[in-house]
């Protein structure tokens, strides 16, 4: 049985046969968009379209699908043998994967027979939702690493398997350097990033043999040094090496424990003084990009950061005020009159304006508008296809995060609020649209 083509809230499948059955199938568009950004977020990072598009595109219902949506009672035959036949015909706009986008500004919009279109609900909710909680997450600890390389150490405390796998897709994205799950390496091509646990160094005879031992086999290893003493563990690693003799007998040292900017001084001082200054320093542990912050306000040697539970499960903000509605349906513009919950009615299109290469302000317009800027809402499926100039390497949306972000004004990038948000504006022919919509639906 195909679990994607049922990842759907039930009531997909309920409107699904009302929209078929009362013959509603003009065309809709529905946007996605969040409603307002996360208390500790300066910016939101687009992530997770490449595997949507994919599942979209390949989504289908064979016999175990509709035997089971039999099985339920509440579907007629008609119905589902027009589930069968399913196929995605519709179009989709969506910011590039590695756009950092504000409040309300629609990340996708999908325009389909409005059945097509609300199938997939759950889907897109699902994919960009996780995905960019995730890669927010991680552009704020590689920022506050300050250009040392961070590694995802969060496999085995995030929330299920598919949350780990995708997850260190959206890390990597955000610039996070490689993974140390193996199954994530091989999914999507990510370096691999390992050095040895406690039960290594407890299991051997001592210290000094787990790390002779380990270097044997891998003489480019990051030793472990915390199970015991830490400088202690330093020392022994010291000592290995000079018995081991060579130039590089190890790469690194791992802190996992303990006041880290303190050990990591004091290990630094001490490799040096033994002629081992090419020997870099790891450190991990409970980490997040505020302590990675203090860690090198406060001076320590640290090279790189291994950050496990507070980026798999992004602790800080683990859920969006993520929305998908209704924005049009047979040629006339939809939304939402609820408090609290606005939509922006019509076909969208986003503009950001630049100066001198910084951003300055965007613009949330109509889709045929002309406005100053560039558009970030492009065409990523036609007629059910994905457009083949959209396919992109997971290298090349990361480069395109990188250079997203180098472009948003620095108080943005940082890990404080800013004095100000950044500017977000909506044109007046939206503005226009949505009073008169807005006027039109109070009369119903």
């Amino acid at each position: 049985m195909s679990i994607k083509a049922l990842f759907a809230d039930y009531y997909e499948f309920t409107m699904l046969r009302a929209y078929f059955e009362l013959n509603l199938t003009q065309e809709a568009t529905f946007s996605l968009f969040v409603r307002k950004l996360p208390a500790p977020r300066n910016f939101l990072l687009a992530c997770g379209l490449s595997d949507l598009l994919a599942e979209i595109e390949s989504l289908r219902f064979g016999d175990d699908e509709i035997r089971y949506l039999r099985s339920l009672g509440d579907f007629s035959e008609p119905f589902l043998q027009w589930l069968r036949s399913f196929r995605f015909s519709g179009e989709i706009f969506a910011m590039r994967e590695g756009t950092p986008f504000f409040d309300e500004e629609p990340i996708l919009e999908v325009t389909a027979p409005i059945a097509e279109a609300q199938l997939i609900e759950t889907l897109i909710l699902n994919r960009i939702g996780s995905q960019t909680i995730f890669a927010s997450k991680a552009a704020r600890i590689v920022a506050a690493a300050q250009g040392r390389p961070v590694s995802d150490f969060g496999a085995r405390r995030a929330q299920g398997i598919d949350a780990a796998i995708l997850g260190a897709r959206a890390f990597y994205l955000a610039g996070v350097a490689s993974t140390s799950n193996v199954a994530s390496g091989a999914a999507y091509g990510l370096p691999l990033e390992g050095t040895m646990a406690h039960s290594f160094v407890e299991a051997c005879v001592s210290e000094r043999a787990a790390f002779k031992g380990f270097t044997k086999i891998f003489p480019n290893a990051t030793l472990l040094v915390d199970t015991y003493d830490t400088l202690a563990g330093v020392e022994n690693a010291i000592a290995m090496a000079k018995a081991q003799g060579g130039d590089r007998p190890f790469r690194a040292i791992r802190l996992d424990s303990g006041d880290l900017a303190e050990l990591s001084r004091s290990a630094r001082k001490l490799l040096d003084e033994a002629g081992l200054s090419h020997v870099a320093i790891v450190a991990s542990g409970g980490l997040d990009e505020h302590s990675i912050e203090r860690l090198l306000a406060d001076g320590a040697p640290i090279d790189a950061f291994g950050v496990g539970s507070d980026m798999a499960a992004s602790a800080d903000a683990p859920t969006l005020d993520i929305a998908y509605k209704l924005t049009e349906y047979a040629g006339e513009p939809r939304m939402k009159l609820s408090a609290g919950k606005r939509s922006l009615p019509g076909r969208k299109q986003v503009f950001r304006e630049f100066s001198d290469g910084v951003a300055v302000r965007d613009v949330i317009a109509l889709r045929e508008e002309t406005v100053k800027g560039s558009p970030l809402l492009r065409p990523v499926m036609i007629a059910g296809r994905r457009v083949k100039s959209e396919s992109l390497t997971l290298a090349e949306s990361q480069n395109h995060a990188r250079e997203a972000l180098a472009a948003l004004p620095k108080d943005c990038r940082g890990l404080s609020a800013p004095p100000a948000p950044y500017p977000v504006a909506i044109s007046s022919k939206l503005a226009l649209l949505e009073q008169e919509t807005r006027a039109r639906l109070q009369r119903r």
